[in-house]
């Protein structure tokens, strides 16, 4: 059985896993000592692991980093919506974590990285090695995938059960369903120094969203103009096909 690598194991680290684990043996890690049980439960392997903001001389590498087929790393390097803030700390102690790793690596990025402007961005709009919490992995690992992902949504994670403002704008959502879809693909792939926008093709206004979770009817215009992430490249690259192809619909269990 081939072995995956998840640093930071939490919401969506634990969707991910969930999808796996009928094919891989997982390494997990996680900050929280209460956690470790929950996750040893489900047979996966457990490390506690954190990442601070200052540089720590003690960090060791991964013991179990160079038997893993793939790593996949959920530990934010960026500020709320992507905002590029130090983390000079944080990064280099990642990266003395993982060691001289050379299989494939998956970054978990943000559509926060491109500007609030009304526009439907692309890839090619914000260039990895010009985003601050993106280069610092491919500087050492050039084999890196970026995956930036929008809002995450799904399970429990719906719009309706959120205090929301500006109904009016529009939406870059993603379920977690096809999150986990891209991954298998792109490990089946062998995928390498990647950069996808991983979110839904459809982007309704947010009161369309949450009156369509609770069954509402949604009477006003859909406004055609907002800032909107284009997951082009990766239909076309990946010939991928969205579960949850509209944030509209991800309350429903078989869309």
């Amino acid at each position: 059985m081939k072995k995956i690598g998840i640093i930071g194991c939490g919401w969506l680290g634990n969707h991910i896993a969930e999808r796996l684990a009928d094919r891989y043996e997982i390494f997990a890690t996680t900050t929280t000592p209460s956690k470790t049980g929950e996750l040893e439960s489900k047979g996966y392997h457990v490390t506690l692991a954190s990442f601070p903001d200052e540089a720590d001389s003690e960090t060791e590498p991964w013991n179990a980093a160079p038997d893993l087929d793939a790593i996949i790393i959920g530990v934010p390097f960026s500020g709320i919506r992507g905002a590029q803030v130090p983390m000079t700390g944080r990064r280099e102690n990642l990266l003395k974590f993982i060691g001289d790793y050379r299989g494939q690596i998956f970054l978990m990025s943000s559509t926060g990285v491109y500007p609030q402007a009304e526009k439907e961005f692309t890839e090619d709009d914000q260039p990895a090695a010009e985003v601050e919490s993106e280069r610092f992995i491919l500087g050492k690992f050039p084999q890196a995938n970026i995956l930036r992902l929008a809002g995450l949504m799904g399970g429990d994670r719906l719009l309706k059960n959120y205090n929301i403002s500006g109904l009016d704008q529009l939406v870059n959502h993603i379920h977690y369903a096809d999150i986990c879809s891209v991954i298998e693909k792109m490990l089946e792939n062998q995928s390498q120094s990647k950069v996808y926008n991983v979110v839904a093709p459809v982007h309704p206004n947010k009161e369309e969203v949450i009156n369509a979770q609770k069954d509402l009817p949604y009477s006003g215009e859909r406004i055609a103009e907002g800032r909107t992430l284009s997951p082009a490249k990766l239909i076309s690259e990946l010939d991928f096909e969205f579960q949850y192809p509209d944030p509209r619909y991800f309350h429903l269990v078989n869309a």
